[in-house]
């Protein structure tokens, strides 16, 4: 049995759950959410806790277990608290501002870096080099956040660029002139 798998996932109050063959809608105060669980996996409700149960002992439903019981509990917690990414940006010029709902990012380009806020995500600027990412779906939210990291990663040699808050960037020793 997966350890993770065999654990209840809790339902809180104000979340209504709504269970249809494979498909699960999560209803709660931030928002809807709804996923399709994989053919072997079942999700059931009782006693105000889902449980999901795997048929068999295949390597396949064995992997889909936990896999499954974790995405339903991140979708009951982004109903009910959401999820929130908070990012900085270093470097002499690189800085981050709130066009609209969207983000432009200046990052030593030639141009500024336009980012459009999907649909379910609200981007917040606390300082030019402060931001955060929040919404409903964690993986949307992480999503996200990869791309725009992705836009200009940490150099390891001077550490300039995009991070995720209290990452660590590991620096490297550049040359040593003659």
């Amino acid at each position: 049995m997966s350890r993770i798998g065999k654990i209840p996932v809790a339902v809180p109050a104000g979340v209504d759950v709504t269970i249809t063959g494979q498909d699960v809608a999560v209803k709660g105060p931030k928002g809807t959410l709804t996923m399709t669980v994989s053919e072997p996996i079942s999700v059931a409700q009782e006693d105000g806790a889902l449980q999901v149960t795997r048929p068999d002992d295949e390597r396949r439903s064995r992997a889909l277990h936990g896999l499954s019981r974790t995405l339903v509990q991140n979708m009951i917690i982004g109903v009910t608290a959401g999820y929130t990414t908070k990012m900085e940006i270093h470097g002499v010029g690189y800085r981050v501002a709130l066009k609209g709902q969207d983000l432009e990012f200046s990052l030593g380009y030639s141009h500024p870096v336009p980012i459009e806020a999907p649909e379910g995500i609200t981007f917040a600027v606390e300082s030019p080099t402060r931001f955060s990412i929040t919404g409903i779906d964690k993986q949307k939210v992480g999503q996200i956040a990869a791309n725009i990291r992705r836009l200009r990663k940490s150099d390891p040699y001077k550490g300039k660029g995009i991070r995720y808050e209290g990452e660590q960037v590991r620096r490297k020793v550049g040359k040593t002139g003659k």
